[in-house]
């Protein structure tokens, strides 16, 4: 099913879309913020059709999102790795793992912690005003037109 473009749009959220709102997507970087570099891993771990994993690698390579380089000549193989674009969606995969730990939780619990590896300790994400350094909430936001 070919999706309607929402790259045009005035609107940073449906760009963003664009690029990473199709679900495989965002499962693809969830793995390559695990390390996960080859197809072959990609695809065993997500159990997608090679097809459908191939397209979803094309968008975020193309969208400057991953970067493939080339890790054999005979045959040629090829690895996938974060971008600086693609790293800076890191606090969009943690709150989506927040928001499935608190509403879509598994039977079980949560499956996954993130670790803070400079103090070794659980973490979560927490959005902070980087100018008072207090929480940031829908509570105490509000949106406004940008200023040019």
């Amino acid at each position: 099913m070919q999706l309607t473009s929402l790259a045009n749009w005035d609107c940073s959220i449906a760009r963003t879309l664009d690029v990473v709102g199709e679900w495989w997507s965002l499962l693809i970087l969830r793995d390559a913020f695990r390390g996960t570099r080859r197809f072959d891993d990609f695809q065993a771990s997500l159990g997608l059709a090679r097809s459908v994993l191939a397209a979803r690698l094309r968008k975020l390579t193309e969208s400057g999102v991953l970067e493939r380089r080339s890790y054999s000549e005979h045959p040629p193989r090829y690895e996938y790795q974060l971008t600086e674009k693609g790293r800076a969606l890191f606090p969009v995969i943690t709150a989506l793992l927040e928001w499935g730990d608190a509403w879509a939780r598994a039977p079980g619990g949560p499956t996954v912690e993130l670790v803070h590896q400079t103090c070794g300790r659980v973490t979560r994400p927490v959005l902070t005003c980087p100018h008072c350094h207090g929480d940031v909430s829908p509570a105490n936001t509000r949106s406004q037109p940008a200023r040019s």
